[in-house]
């Protein structure tokens, strides 16, 4: 996989270089004809720093345990329950993350594993916190399974908003727990499918902080 070690993530670099143009374009502008540009190049100042802020990529620090589960995003756990996992058509445990447009959108390994399955599913753009989204919105999964043989499932879900998925991972990877493994851009959210008998240790409307916060125990 690529190199993902950059302070802001390099799926940025082009929305910040845009804005930041437009701001230097609009100020010149402003100087030699002698007019009000001052308002609008400030907006887009303002957009420039924002896409350094959405896009940031904090180095994280990952709890020890191989059996230990940590979050793959930051943000906030919208649904706790045992659901079928749509995929691999298995009863499992799901944990969903809702991600706003201020959490941090880097994405991390759940768990050190090997990649078995990817899918794509093109599909709507519903508010990721509506339960339909799981189902019908666009989304990347990944079916991951353990040095034990325990399989999960990890999946980028878009939303109203976000209408970007980027996934590093492919199928035949090594992921190491923490790693950093995508990102989506402007709102959005993972659902996570853990086996059965898993202990679960995070409860609704709990903050999650990707790579560190522990989802669970394997059982």
């Amino acid at each position: 996989m690529r190199n993902t070690n950059t302070p802001v993530a390099v799926e940025g670099y082009p929305f910040i270089a845009g804005f930041a143009a437009v701001a230097a374009l609009l100020a010149l502008l402003g100087q030699f004809l002698h007019f009000g540009f001052f308002i609008p190049a400030a907006l887009f100042v303002l957009l420039a720093l924002f896409s350094v802020f959405f896009f940031r990529n904090p180095e994280r620090v990952t709890p020890p345990g191989e059996d230990v589960v940590v979050a793959p995003a930051d943000g906030e756990v919208i649904f706790l329950g045992k659901v079928i996992e749509p995929h691999t058509g298995a009863e499992m445990e799901k944990i969903s993350i809702f991600m706003s447009v201020f959490s941090v959108h880097i994405n991390r390994a759940p768990i050190t594993s090997k990649v078995i399955d990817s899918f794509y599913n093109k599909g709507k753009f519903y508010d990721v916190r509506d339960e339909r989204a799981t189902f019908e919105n666009e989304q990347q999964g990944l079916v991951l399974e353990s040095a034990t043989g325990l399989r999960m499932v990890v999946v980028q879900v878009a939303g109203l908003i976000a209408r970007r998925i980027i996934c590093y991972a492919k199928v035949g990877d090594q992921l190491t727990r923490g790693r950093r493994y995508g990102l989506i851009r402007f709102g959005s959210r993972l659902d996570v499918y853990l086996p059965l008998g898993t202990r679960i240790d995070v409860a609704m409307n709990q903050m999650t902080v990707a790579g560190e916060t522990v989802l669970g125990k394997l059982p």
